[in-house]
């Protein structure tokens, strides 16, 4: 457990400076690009990433879990030839779908997303989808080896990247026109990939098992990986047809398309960001789960099975509590002080309430598919997918709702799919872990707007932010949500560390 945790606290950590990076990584993009440009980067950006899902066919997860069990088997032949059997899946699958893809791309734009101009950032974006692709495997064969240091750091290190590359190369594609800005800005997301590529490869060759094995049989990798690709590619498929139903609706309520696609990039290369900031403490659980639950499944320990998950759950929901909380009371005017935004539209406190169970959605999924319940994991996504984009559609059309119906149906989904995740984890044997493990930090939040509705402090932003912050805390160690024994533990690892 040890171990588990010690990993765990690394990642947290540099996936907190990498989340911070990325933050001013997209500030700069959007005070340097302009708010056409991001529109139309962010139309784009969920296609990239359906594509990515596409030619990942699931392998990451199966490569992740299967290496974990067969290290913990002492089978270290059979480990080194479950990578070997990715890869060469993987490059078939690249050749066999990039070209038609390449091709479709000119219709894509201008039939779907209603935008010529997104062409070419969808173009740039195709050539970034094998480093992706081969950068996922090696991640996933250094996590299943519970190598963590070596992904947190590549993660790190792109973004930094990153920021140099959109401050200094960034400008010259400015001065062509809005859609050169967005293809320049996947650009930049190429050469980052690219890097990040290099060094996970040099990590990769240090920790590749020298003992040669007969070519291990792809029946297991596909038994973990198509439910798994089922999910993600449905999940990245919604998420493709988000902008185009956004789109689509705002301009069937009376929107011109423009400016619905400045909406979205505005709310999609903004206010979601903004939410999601904090979640780097549940993806980073969600990271180690996988090896770690897979691990103590093939061990047959069950303490050790249900503490973990109790203890990633329960640290998820409580980093739930503090953002749905701090964002529903700040959220808009920060989005506004950060990014300089002309109008407070109040999308936060539509989200913040709904997004505290996106916190504890992406542990949930790593348990499911750890646990051998990948097919629920994706059925519930198919489920919140689907009713987000029925939603979408019928809400964002009407003219007296337009882009807040948008953000009710964003929010409708993860409810929808959190929901369904605990559900499944409530009936599987081996974990005795329900709802009651997220009552008590939702009432907390409710009781600190409610507080702060009938009170207000000093009328400083973030000296009210500071307190606001120490009453959520007060209340989570006095509902023993914050125990002070985890704290006493995690201090001695550090000591170790």
């Amino acid at each position: 457990m040890a171990s588990f945790i010690k990993g765990t606290i690394f990642l947290i950590f540099v996936i907190f400076l990498s989340k911070c990076f990325g933050f001013i990584y997209r500030m700069q993009f959007m005070r340097i690009a302009g708010e056409e440009a991001v529109g139309i980067y962010m139309t784009a950006y969920p296609t990239f990433i359906f594509f990515i899902a596409i030619a990942q066919l699931g392998l990451p997860i199966a490569v992740a879990k299967l290496t974990a069990e067969l290290r913990a088997k002492k089978r270290n032949a059979d480990v080194q030839a479950v990578m070997t059997k990715a890869i060469i899946i993987s490059t078939v699958a690249i050749f066999l779908l990039l070209p038609p893809l390449y091709f479709a791309l000119p219709w894509l734009a201008r039939t779907l997303l209603q935008n010529e101009a997104i062409a070419l950032t969808l173009k740039v974006s195709l050539f970034t989808v094998p480093i992706v692709v081969y950068a996922s495997l090696i991640k996933a064969y250094l996590q299943g080896l519970a190598k963590i240091t070596p992904t947190a750091w590549a993660q790190l290190l792109e973004q930094v990247l990153r920021i140099a590359l959109v401050m200094l190369l960034l400008p010259y594609f400015v001065n062509i026109d809005a859609s050169m800005t967005a293809a320049g800005a996947m650009l930049i997301t190429l050469l980052g990939e690219i890097f990040s590529l290099l060094f996970l490869a040099f990590h990769y060759a240090k920790e590749k098992y020298s003992q040669k094995s007969a070519s291990y049989p792809a029946a297991p990798l596909f038994r973990i990986a198509l439910p798994s690709a089922g999910s993600k590619m449905f999940g990245t498929f919604t998420w493709f047809l988000e902008p185009i139903i956004f789109l689509k609706a705002l301009t069937v309520s009376g929107l011109a398309a423009s400016a619905a696609t400045t909406l979205y990039g505005v709310i999609s290369g903004v206010h979601i960001p903004l939410l999601l900031f904090p979640s780097f403490i549940p993806n980073a659980l969600a990271i180690v789960l996988i090896p770690a639950v897979s691990d103590a499944v093939a061990r047959n320990n069950t303490a050790v099975l249900t503490e973990r998950v109790a203890v990633s759950l329960r640290l998820s929901s409580i980093i739930g509590c503090f953002a749905a909380t701090y964002f529903f009371i700040y959220g808009d005017e920060l989005a506004m002080k950060l990014f300089h935004l002309e109008e407070n539209r109040g999308f936060m406190k539509i989200l913040a309430p709904i997004f505290y169970f996106y916190y504890v959605q992406s542990p949930l999924h790593s348990i499911l598919q750890a646990v051998d319940e990948a097919r629920a994991a994706m059925m519930n996504s198919v489920y919140g997918g689907l009713a987000k984009l029925f939603i979408l559609f019928a809400l964002a059309s009407q003219p007296f709702i337009q882009e807040k119906g948008a953000i009710i149906a964003i929010g409708f989904g993860v409810l929808i799919t959190s929901f369904l995740h605990i559900a499944t984890l409530r009936q599987h044997p081996r974990i005795g872990v329900g709802y009651q493990i997220f009552v008590i930090p939702y009432a907390t939040f409710i009781t600190v707007c409610v507080v702060h509705y009938f009170i207000h402090f000093t009328g400083h932003f973030w000296i009210d932010s500071a307190i606001t912050l120490a009453l959520i805390t007060l209340l989570l160690i006095c509902t023993k949500q914050i125990r002070w024994q985890d704290l006493r533990y995690l201090r001695a690892i550090f000591s170790r560390l």
